[in-house]
């Protein structure tokens, strides 16, 4: 689930946070999809989708996580920070065609050993597009037991055309 179709004025909004580390529109979006999550079934945590660690280095935080944070604290979700990390760096998905992406993406997440995981999670990321990269965390996380895994964006690409 959504709580914003990618469009204005969210398309300008989120760019600042992921793009210019301008942390106030994060916790601004955040408060206005809350509704929109609030009436979603209630998972037992949110997992923001990590970065690679080259990613994170270059860009200072992980805007996933920044507006994960917030979200579940309004919930009252636990926060699980380390049930899911990327396992190498993949191309930036925004140039690849939904193929390309499904291919980028393949085989780039791993559940940490020894890492509890509830039986019912939502994986949390800032913009789906096609939904493979959420799509292939998903996978990993139900291969190392999770039951039920919701996928959560703060805001989904419109179709294309």
């Amino acid at each position: 689930m959504a709580a914003f179709l990618y469009a204005p004025p969210l398309d300008r909004l989120l760019p600042r946070l992921k793009f210019h580390a301008d942390l106030a529109a994060g916790r601004l979006l955040t408060q206005l999809a809350l509704p929109a999550f609030m009436a979603a079934p209630r998972p037992q945590a949110l997992l923001p989708l990590p970065l690679h660690r080259s990613r994170l280095r270059r860009r200072g935080f992980d805007q996933a996580l920044e507006l994960a944070r917030p979200l579940a604290r309004a919930l009252g979700l636990p926060l699980l920070t380390g049930g899911l990390r990327r396992r190498r760096a993949t191309a930036a998905q925004s140039g690849l065609e939904a193929r390309e992406r499904r291919r980028n993406v393949r085989g780039a997440f791993a559940v940490p050993a020894g890492v509890p995981l509830p039986d019912h999670l939502a994986l949390f990321d800032d913009v789906m597009t096609t939904g493979a990269t959420l799509d292939e965390a998903a996978r990993v996380l139900r291969t190392a037991g999770v039951r039920r895994v919701d996928l959560w964006a703060l805001a989904r690409a419109p179709p294309p055309g």
